[in-house]
Parts: C-alpha cells; sequence; structure tokens
C-alpha cells in the first residue's frame, strides 16, 4: 500500500497490561498515527503508555456507572458497542482481537485485517470451563448465561467474516479459526522486543519464578501446590483477581512481589532457575523472555508454547496439569539443570524479534492489498 494511510487499531479492551497489550504497542511503534478503538480504556491500568495516542472508546465507556473491569455483566451490550464505531474515513483496519474486535464494520474500500489471538475461548472450547470458574452455573443464571453466550456465538459466527484476512499469533489458534470460523489464516507470530532482555550466561540464584496475571485459568494454584510441597523458592510477579485466594494457600517459600515494573522483572527473571509456566496460552510473550534472558523454562505441554520453546534445549514440558506431572518434571529439571544452554536459547528467542514481525507484517499488508 502507498500513499498517506488512514489507519485504525481496533482493540477488545485496554483495561491492563499483559501480551495483547504489548503486541498493540509494537504494532503502534509501526503505525504510530494510528487511531486506536476498544470498548473499554483505563489509563491508570494500563500505566499511561497509551496516552500519547488518540484513543475512542465506545459507548459504555460513557454511560456506565461502575468501573470498566465489570464489563462482565454487559457481554450482552458489547456486539453492537463494537458495531457502533464509524469507520468509514479508514483505508486500513486492523484488529487485535480475541473476543468481539474483529466484529467491526469497515466500509467495501478498507482492507480489514485480523489479527486473531483466539476465536473467543468462552464461546466455543472453554465454554464449561468458563461457566465454571465463574460460578455461573448454579441456580436460575444457568440457563440465562447459557442462552445468552449462544447468542453471542451466532453473532460472532457473523462478525467472522467480516475481516478480509486473518494473521493467526500461532499454529493452535490458526486451527482454531479453521475449525470454529470455517477460514484460513496466517501464522505471525508476535513480536519480542529481544534487545530489552540482559541474558544470564551465569549461575542462576536459588528460585524459580513465575510472571502472570493471577488469574484462575492460569494455572498459578497448581505451581503453588508443588511448591507448597518442595519447600523451593518461588517468586510470583504479577496482580489479579485471584491474588487473594492464592496468597491464603501459599506457605513461606512463596513469595508474592505483585505488579514490577518491566525493569524489575527482567533482572528476577534473568536471575531465576527457571520459569514455571503452568497454564495453557495461544502464544506465550514470557517463555521467550525468559529464553531471552537466558533461563530454562518450565510449561505444560500444550498451546502456543510448544511452538517456540524446545523440550530437553530451552527447558522441559509437563504433560498432564496435574501435581504429580509438575512435580516430577521439576525434579527432573533440578538434576540436569546445568544441561541447558543458555547462548542456544538467547539465539532461539532472537526467531522472535522485532524486525520479523515489522518486515512480515509490513510484507502481508503490501501482499492482501494488492490482491483486494
Amino acid at each position: 500500500m502507498s500513499g498517506k494511510l488512514r489507519i485504525a487499531i481496533i482493540h477488545d479492551f485496554l483495561l491492563k497490561l499483559g501480551g495483547a497489550e504489548k503486541v498493540l504497542l509494537e504494532i503502534l511503534k509501526i503505525f504510530p498515527s494510528a487511531d486506536i478503538y476498544t470498548l473499554f480504556y483505563s489509563e491508570n491500568e494500563t500505566k499511561s503508555l497509551f496516552s500519547k495516542y488518540n484513543i475512542n472508546c465506545s459507548n459504555l465507556q460513557r454511560d456506565i456507572k461502575f468501573p470498566p473491569r465489570s464489563f462482565k455483566y454487559l457481554l450482552s451490550q458489547l456486539p453492537k458497542a463494537i458495531e457502533s464505531f464509524d469507520l468509514s474515513e479508514y483505508d486500513l483496519v486492523i484488529s487485535l482481537s480475541n473476543s468481539f474486535a474483529h466484529g467491526v464494520i469497515t466500509p467495501p474500500s478498507c482492507l480489514h485485517i485480523c489479527y486473531c489471538m483466539s476465536p473467543t475461548r468462552y464461546l466455543y472450547d472453554w465454554k464449561e470451563e468458563y461457566l465454571e470458574e465463574n460460578n455461573l452455573l448454579r441456580g436460575v443464571k444457568g440457563p440465562i448465561v447459557r442462552k445468552l453466550l449462544s447468542d453471542i456465538r451466532i453473532w460472532d459466527q457473523t462478525a467472522a467474516s467480516r475481516p478480509d484476512h486473518y494473521l493467526a499469533i500461532s499454529k493452535c489458534v490458526q486451527d482454531r479459526i479453521k475449525k470454529y470460523y470455517r477460514l484460513e489464516s496466517e501464522i505471525l507470530y508476535p513480536p519480542i522486543d529481544i534487545k530489552k532482555f540482559n541474558p544470564n550466561f551465569g549461575l542462576p540464584e536459588d528460585y524459580y519464578i513465575i510472571i502472570s496475571r493471577l488469574s484462575a485459568y492460569k494455572k498459578i494454584d497448581l505451581a503453588i501446590e508443588v511448591f507448597n510441597e518442595t519447600g523451593d523458592s518461588l517468586i510470583i510477579i504479577g496482580t489479579g483477581e485471584d491474588e487473594k485466594r492464592l496468597r491464603r494457600v501459599a506457605k513461606g517459600n512463596i513469595e508474592f512481589l505483585g505488579w514490577q515494573s518491566d525493569e524489575s522483572t527482567r533482572e528476577y527473571l534473568r536471575y531465576a532457575k527457571a520459569l514455571v509456566f503452568p497454564g495453557e496460552e495461544d502464544f506465550g510473550l514470557t517463555p521467550i523472555e525468559t529464553m531471552a534472558s537466558g533461563r530454562p523454562v518450565i510449561a505444560f505441554r500444550k498451546g502456543g508454547v510448544v511452538e517456540t520453546v524446545r523440550d530437553g534445549v530451552d527447558g522441559l514440558f509437563f504433560d498432564q496439569p496435574t501435581k504429580e506431572s509438575l512435580l516430577a518434571t521439576i525434579q527432573k529439571f533440578d538434576s540436569m539443570m546445568k544441561k541447558f544452554d543458555s547462548h542456544s536459547s538467547r539465539l532461539r528467542s532472537e526467531e522472535f524479534g522485532l524486525e520479523r514481525f515489522k518486515n512480515s507484517l509490513l510484507e502481508k499488508i503490501n501482499k492482501y492489498a494488492k490482491t483486494s
């Protein structure tokens, strides 16, 4: 695409700083004059990192009388809200979507590329887990919520056809796009700013580390159960709605540091024995950041991490989401820790750097523009 383009980037919710928000920041470096559209935005929760950009929020942000994080109570209104954005003046729309962003309505002349974090997990393969973890199965609310999710799933099937092209963040997400939307996609792994990580090629200190949002689906409680038994030192960096419960069940060898700056987090990471990554993620930025720091990864063998971490080279996988499986893997890791090559892991991480992402994204945009 040539000439001066008007570009809009659609993001589901700007209410925290997670992997999707890191990706958004890197895309904004490529397109710094792009306008952002999002259902809800919190400058405080995103540490003002987006404050210099033009952010357009949905009318729900103006109308609601409680904090934006309560958007779950507004699920039925979110499809209409995402469709209400006026994108008629844009030449290129990039939606970063794991729920609603792909459902924006664009004019025929506009190229719409969806960078898909995943088809909405709680509408498809994660539906029952979502209902159980959010305590939505009991009493009269169970049938009501099931009907609501069914209605949104019908909308989602229609909305899925709106982007002109899909980019998937991993092979497992590509498979879901094919299964649930019956659409083809290309894989574009998310970017990591490798240069920010100063690798430790020497000996670590005597602790393991978890860097994660403290939500139930992250399975941090599984790691806590194991480290409660082993007595090994575990540092947990992150906050979230499950934090109070996790703190209650953790023993004294487990230290919660809450939110830490990027600089502080990188220092803790580079001296850790290993990152413990107990949940299933669609891609997983933190394992690559760990490899960039010269440290190994202990991860559940499922999701995007199997595409990035080499078993026995950059770390070890455990095969079942159980205490016994993770415990056995940590014990195995302790016996072979000196065999992991920090230099090799650092080189592997560089395959996911910023330049690779930027060049690939621009190449795909130009290719799609020529065929539209």
